[in-house]
């Protein structure tokens, strides 16, 4: 093999380093996990089993446990029996955890029983953040993803998935006592019994399935969202923009991103599938953790909602989220409501034909409070059809219709803040499905679910914490934060 790089002989006697530590170069990233760790009052994070049992096993401290899972989510080894494989021969490991190499089970165990205190060690880490002063003056990205829960779509369901199911299973049992029938006149006597008691056969067990449907059905009457999940019991079905016309069984993750280092501020596992009363929560959460007093959120049109606007505006806090339209008016080739003036001082809308819409009357609407407006001169409008194919045209307006007017035209002055969202938090979904493979979660439960993503949000945020300040400078920063 000349002229190629050849390796040693296996068989070659020779001198390894004297110490582990050896192995382990002073820019190694697994360093900054265990100055981090060690940093950490584990007691007031709400860790469980730091005392040891007086008799039995010794148990493994829960500083190596985290260590081991933190390590697992830097590196994409999610799963308790890959990270007890890889404590058994990466040297990394050996070097964190001091060559103890717990079971899966003991590793999996830790992740369920220690929720608590993982989601507290991914706060205090955007608290470090916060205090090395990495945000920026108040601004954030909202947005939410679906991430695939470990139930199939076939142990999901609905009233409509089971009513299509009951209609399936019918066609198919009368699909077979059709060929009953037709094997009766067809086949001879010797083969008749023997092709009939298989096709009865498998009517029966459609029957049982039509049975087993029936007990689902009376099991959904007794839920609030008329949903079912029977591996992962709190997993939702929830339509995506990449599945059109099918649904994925997951959870619905939001997510507050920075818009200086994307950083994640605030993350919250939810099994709703819209986003549509999360914008005022993530907005406070992330304010509260930034500490910062004046505070600006951006959100794509999915978050679009009167009552949330609203609640931002009294906390203070400036939304910019563009106008859902849901009028067919427009499309319809008719004037929208944006084409009728809105006047204040008199209470009135001035239509396209420059008449006055007066108010009528007020009522409630899906528990908001509506005010209603129409002009008597709608029936001899000359282009009455341009604008309404009833006899009036009738304009709905909220009592706190200004404050989505301030939102609206806020946006309108700052159009590059949804430019400024898209490559904000667009790709911080992207790197972390990717880290997370094609399966997503691996355990079952919002609780448990939510412990994953808080690791994942904690492995994120350390990479880009190292990319921005570099090793020696994080390392410096959690000794000072441990300080």
């Amino acid at each position: 093999m000349k002229r190629f790089i050849e390796g040693e002989d296996r068989q070659q006697v020779t001198l390894l380093p004297e110490c582990l530590d050896d192995y382990i170069g002073e820019d190694n990233p697994v360093r900054i996990v265990d100055v981090f760790v060690e940093e950490l009052d584990l007691r007031a994070l709400g860790f469980e089993g730091l005392e040891p049992a007086a008799t039995g096993r010794p148990s493994y401290h829960p500083a190596v446990l985290l260590k081991l899972y933190i390590y697992g989510y830097l590196n994409r080894i999610q799963s308790s029996r890959r990270l007890e494989r890889e404590a058994q021969r990466n040297v990394e490991l050996m070097w964190l955890t001091g060559r103890l190499a717990p079971d899966f089970k003991t590793i999996a165990d830790f992740r369920a029983e220690n929720g608590k205190g993982i989601r507290s060690v991914c706060r205090r880490f955007v608290m470090m953040c916060r205090e090395l002063k990495l945000f920026s003056q108040g601004v954030v990205a909202i947005d939410g993803s679906k991430f695939k829960a470990v139930n199939n779509r076939e142990r999901n369901f609905t009233p409509g998935k089971i009513e299509r199911l009951e209609r399936e299973i019918e066609e198919r049992i009368q699909h077979y006592l059709d060929a009953v029938d037709t094997a009766d006149r067809v086949l001879g006597v010797k083969d008749l019994p023997a092709k009939a008691d298989q096709l009865q056969t498998k009517i029966e067990k459609l029957r049982q399935k039509m049975r087993r449907l029936q007990q689902m059905k009376s099991q959904l009457a007794a839920t609030p969202d008329q949903q079912v999940s029977l591996t992962d019991p709190d997993a939702r079905a929830m339509t995506t923009h990449s599945m059109k016309g099918t649904a994925m069984v997951g959870y619905n993750v939001q997510t507050a991103v920075d818009v200086k280092h994307h950083l994640i501020v605030a993350h919250e596992v939810t099994n709703t599938g819209s986003d549509r009363a999360q914008l005022s929560k993530m907005a406070k959460a992330a304010r509260e953790a930034m500490g910062q007093e004046k505070f600006e959120v951006v959100a794509d049109r999915g978050y679009y909602s009167g009552p949330e606007l609203k609640a931002c505006h009294e906390a203070g806090i400036k939304a910019y989220v563009p106008k859902v339209m849901t009028s067919p008016s427009k499309a319809e080739g008719r004037f929208s409501k944006d084409d009728f003036i809105y006047i204040a001082k008199a209470d009135e809308y001035q239509c396209p034909a420059g008449e006055r819409a007066i108010h009528r009357f007020a009522r409630e609407e899906d528990g908001l409070q509506i005010h209603i407006y129409w002009t008597s001169a709608c029936p001899s409008c000359p282009i009455k059809q341009r604008c309404t194919t009833s006899n009036y045209r009738r304009i709905r307006r909220w009592e706190h219709e200004e404050i989505v007017d301030a939102a609206e035209h806020r946006l309108h002055h700052r159009p590059e803040m949804m430019r400024l969202r898209k490559r904000t938090v667009e790709h911080v979904f992207g790197t972390m499905k990717h880290w997370m493979g094609s399966t997503h979660f691996l355990t079952r439960g919002i609780d448990n679910v939510a412990t994953e993503m808080s690791l994942t949000v904690l492995a994120y945020n350390l990479k880009r914490v190292l990319s921005v300040l570099g090793m020696a400078k994080t390392m410096k920063a959690m000794r000072i934060a441990g300080a």
